[in-house]
């Protein structure tokens, strides 16, 4: 499909994106950390921490020595782990290139709190189609899939730099990329049969994201790119 690289789109309200790259981080120390302990503590750590939609809905028990925290925490600590480096790699590629923007636009607090939020909302719709599933859900594509959604919403307009097809350098609208993206999410929900990708996982951050950003984004800010503000004219927060 696509992989994004870089957005022309400078930041209008906060000086730095410090949500994002603190997400980031904390994501690669913790795949860090489990690496460092091989596969069978990966296997464990996925199984005590990603989300079991049938576990969440009482249809499967953990063994004790797995059931390390309540059941509703791993609708969030699901999202810090990745199977390998690939799988974590490319979710943060996508938050480092449309995370700032949508920080910027909700402010550091409700940036965070939207991106949980988007977080439980992928958890949550992946456990209402697969309800007696017992494999754990990982990765923070939830989550990642409601920024987009987000972005999409407020800055359709504002050219991307991305590898089509993973090879081929594009500069594109922001709408076009994303709404491809977008559209595959739910065109493989459909057809693909085998749900070794949670598509769900996705459009339930996708959904979430899109509403979400409307109610919690700053006053002032616009949706769509109707009223393009000049970073200079613009007031920066400092925190």
């Amino acid at each position: 499909m696509f992989i994004p690289l870089h957005d022309a789109n400078r930041l209008k309200h906060i000086r730095y994106q410090y949500v994002t790259l603190g997400i980031i981080g904390l994501n690669f120390l913790v795949w860090c950390a489990i690496s460092l302990g091989g596969t069978g503590l990966a296997q464990a750590t996925a199984l005590s921490l990603g989300y079991i939609p049938s576990v969440a809905y009482d249809l499967a028990v953990l063994p004790p020595e797995l059931d390390l925290v309540p059941t509703p925490f791993t609708y969030i600590t699901y999202s810090f782990l990745h199977a390998d480096l690939l799988h974590l790699g490319g979710n943060m590629l996508f938050l480092w290139v449309f995370g700032d923007n949508v920080e910027d636009a909700l402010g550091h607090l409700r940036y965070l709190i939207f991106y949980l939020a988007c977080t439980v909302a992928g958890a949550a719709f992946h456990g209402m189609v697969m309800p007696e599933s017992q494999a754990p859900l990982i990765g923070a594509s939830g989550a990642v899939a409601g920024v987009i959604a987000a972005y999409l919403v407020l800055h359709p307009r504002v050219k991307l730099w991305v590898l089509a097809f993973a090879r081929i350098p594009l500069r594109v609208p922001a709408w076009l990329a994303l709404v491809v993206w977008i559209g595959t999410q739910f065109f493989m929900f459909v057809v693909d049969e085998e749900n070794q990708v949670s598509w769900a996982a996705h459009i339930g951050g996708i959904v979430a994201g899109t509403i979400l950003v409307v109610p919690m984004r700053r006053r002032g800010v616009p949706l769509f790119d109707r009223r393009i503000v000049a970073p200079e004219a613009a007031q920066i927060e400092r925190s």
